[in-house]
């Protein structure tokens, strides 16, 4: 009877794991709770002062049902599925939705904003001082967040507040000896450095006025002129210069009788036109796949290497006769705690054909990084040597899993320690790390650091500075988006859907067959 008794109340009261649990789900609750808060209170401000009621809406809408989802106790699934959701959305889908979408537009220098942007910058950028025209001493400041200029006449040594709407009287302004403003009310004189700074928007800002525009001449001086290209809604076109220049949609461009557009245009939809630049440019197909063949090489050749390292030393530490373990794999894993691209650096210098290490050792005068197979080779070795540390802590791990009555067994049966290993441990272990492997595989075919701090894409052929011996296709792409000729983040984000639809392809392949495989070894 008294074992019933304790039994029963035993059973009524609460278990500890479940209070433990209990306080943790509080403690998340208010975490996201907290930050709910914080993002609408970050956020409606801009939002009120923008005018953006559909978007403060949306953001007050959300807020409202995340108060609602975690102040009740209703939807317990729903707030552990919500957070992730958020997360998938944000970090995963968007960014690949966003990368798609723009590599079907023009989007790069030139063509970032709007065509109203882009007629403003035309004529704010033709703006030429013209004779006789008045001319300011110039103080920069700030009106809360907006750059605003402090125009003084040297004739009258009156202040004006000038600004992109236009110009407006400045009362109160306390004028130095040099004709700048010291300190006026409602603004904050930036001084020297701030000012120089901001050059890049002080030189923007255009002030209009009846006869013109006032924009900067330096950090100190303003003058007052009109624009010499003009743009007329009549026919859709700039003029001025002697010489008018047509809108076309379809480039986001402003283009006259000879082809020749302004510098300044507009992004529009282009279609399939960057894809299609991939596949036909000569300078870019014409290297594409020699730069995908040494891609692959880099890749399975990272992968494969790392694993087979990792693997052996994650075997030999394995065994039961091995002593100080601890000090082997502290030793190890090393390389994987350093800084990769210090790493990376380091090995560049000891590469070096006249005072690198390795010619210092060797007693040879190689030069490893200036020809395409020594180069290549070195790559891989330090991607090799950063990269063998994680196999052999996964393996490691994996190893333990593996009961050892199984490989005992197989010598019993009268199996090698060769046979046992190839029939029993690899496969065993490719089931639990082939999925390892097939990221790291994704990691390293867009592997930009191992190429870009070490070798830089070189050496590069002599009737072909475009392409280099060591070239990926993520550094490649990176040099024909943004070299010389400016950013064209369309074009860029054409080529990374390539990339994507090639790494995505080969992982499908490969999952499938680990699936295979766990079906054998189940």
């Amino acid at each position: 009877m008294a074992l019933d008794v304790r039994e029963t109340a035993r059973a009524s009261s609460p278990a500890r794991p479940r209070r433990e649990i209990t306080t943790a789900f509080v403690v998340s609750r208010i975490a996201v709770l907290a930050v709910a808060a914080a993002i609408l209170l970050y956020a409606a401000p801009p939002l009120v002062a923008a005018g953006s009621w559909v978007a403060l809406g949306l953001l007050l809408a959300i807020s409202a049902a995340i108060a609602y989802l975690y102040l009740t106790r209703r939807f317990i699934p729903a707030k552990y599925l919500i957070p992730g959701t958020v997360f998938l959305l944000a970090f995963q889908v968007f960014p690949v939705l966003y990368t798609v979408t723009t590599a079907f537009t023009n989007f790069g220098d030139g063509h970032r904003g709007d065509k109203a942007a882009a007629i403003t910058a035309i004529e704010t950028g033709s703006v030429r001082q013209a004779p006789g025209s008045p001319e300011y001493t110039l103080t920069a400041a700030l009106r809360g967040d907006e750059l605003v200029f402090l125009l003084v006449d040297p004739k009258t040594k009156q202040a004006r507040l000038g600004t992109a709407e236009g110009l407006a009287p400045l009362a109160g302004a306390e004028v130095g000896v040099t004709g700048k403003v010291l300190k006026a009310p409602g603004v904050t004189v930036l001084k020297a450095p701030e000012a120089a700074a901001r050059g890049s928007q002080i030189s923007a800002l255009a002030v209009p006025t009846d006869g013109g525009v006032i924009k900067a001449n330096g950090l100190s001086r303003a003058v007052e002129g009109r624009a010499t290209l003009v743009y007329d809604a009549a026919c859709d076109c700039v003029r001025g210069d002697g010489g008018t220049w047509t809108a076309d949609e379809s480039q986001g461009y402003f283009v006259n009788a000879k082809g020749e557009h302004l510098a300044q245009g507009w992004q529009v939809g282009v279609g399939f036109d960057n894809f299609a630049r991939v596949l036909t440019d000569p300078t870019i197909s014409g290297y594409f796949m020699g730069v995908l063949g040494w891609n692959m090489v880099f890749a399975l050749g990272s992968v494969f290497g790392q694993f087979a390292l990792g693997m052996s030393v994650a075997l030999a530490l394995h065994h039961r006769r091995m002593r100080g373990t601890r000090f082997y794999r502290i030793a190890l894993i090393l390389p994987y705690a350093m800084p990769s691209f210090a790493m990376l650096l380091v090995w560049r210098d000891m590469f070096n054909r006249d005072f690198g290490l390795i010619n210092q050792l060797l007693g040879a005068h190689v030069d490893w990084l200036g020809e395409p197979m020594t180069a290549r080779l070195g790559v891989i070795l330090v991607n090799l040597w950063l990269g063998f540390p994680y196999m052999f802590l996964v393996t490691t791990g994996a190893l333990q899993a593996i009961p050892r009555e199984l490989t005992e067994a197989a010598g019993i049966d009268g199996a090698t320690p060769w046979k046992a290993f190839r029939g029993v441990t690899l496969p065993l272990l490719l089931v639990a790390l082939t999925p390892l492997l097939i990221s790291s595989f994704a990691y390293n075919f867009n592997n930009f650091n191992a190429i870009a701090l070490t070798t830089e894409g070189g050496p590069f052929p002599a009737e072909s500075p475009q392409v280099g011996g060591t070239d990926l296709l993520i550094t490649y792409t990176f040099r024909l988006a943004f070299g010389a000729g400016g950013a064209q983040f369309g074009f860029a984000a054409a080529i990374s859907v390539f990339i994507f639809a090639i790494v995505a392809v080969i992982s499908t392949v490969a999952f499938r067959r680990t699936r295979k495989q766990e079906e054998v070894y189940a």
